[in-house]
Parts: C-alpha cells; sequence; structure tokens
C-alpha cells in the first residue's frame, strides 16, 4: 500500500444526488470552492467522482454510473438540489455549475467488488 493510499478513504454513494450534496455542502462552507466530478472508466464501469480534503487526508465520494455523461457540466440547484445535465454555464444564480472532467488515467485504486460492480 502506498502512502497516497493510507491517506485516501473512499466513501461509496447509491445515487448521483447524495454524492452531489457533497458539492453542495463543499461549495457552501467557508472555503466556497466548488470541486470538479471528475469521469473515469475504470474496471469496465464509469466512476463519478470528487475529491475533498485537506488536512488529515483525502476523501475520494464516488458513484457508479451506468453510462458516461455526455455533457461537460451539471447544474446544480442550491435552494432545492435538483440537478440537470447541461452543456453550458447558464445565468441561473441560484445554481451552482459543476464541470465534468473526464480522466484518461488516474493513480486511485477504487474499492470495487462483485456487490458494486
Amino acid at each position: 500500500m502506498s502512502q497516497g493510499e493510507w491517506f485516501t478513504t473512499y466513501l461509496q454513494y447509491e445515487n448521483l444526488r447524495d454524492l452531489l450534496n457533497v458539492v453542495l455542502y463543499t461549495s457552501q462552507s467557508f472555503m466556497a470552492i466548488t470541486p470538479m466530478l471528475y469521469c473515469i472508466r475504470y474496471k469496465e464501469k464509469e466512476i463519478l467522482f470528487v475529491h475533498t480534503g485537506i488536512v488529515g487526508g483525502v476523501v475520494a465520494h464516488y458513484f457508479i454510473s451506468e453510462e458516461k455523461p455526455s455533457t461537460k457540466f451539471i447544474e446544480l440547484n442550491k435552494m432545492t438540489s435538483n440537478y440537470k445535465f447541461t452543456n453550458a454555464i447558464g445565468d441561473n444564480s441560484q445554481s451552482i455549475y459543476i464541470p465534468i472532467v473526464n480522466l484518461v488515467r488516474s493513480t486511485l485504486a477504487f474499492p470495487l467488488t462483485d456487490s458494486n460492480m
């Protein structure tokens, strides 16, 4: 196990909305940072994930998607936590626009098992 793996915690979410609630919480914290939503094909699965954490390690929050997103952003309403996929940043002041970044390779080793595949 590498040193990076010692400090990485993986949290798998049941649905995308729960994962996006982490983004919403992070964006409303005192640092007001909106994390990017990363997408990677890992062990024949489409994984959507965000990284959080600064002190004491990194947390990889992830969701196994049925398919790769075909858009560039997610529009996430700050008041209702409703979301939709979109290709452009809009002008809705009640929403944050989360970029979807497609990765080719990562050093993360997602803990996939037969039960979550």
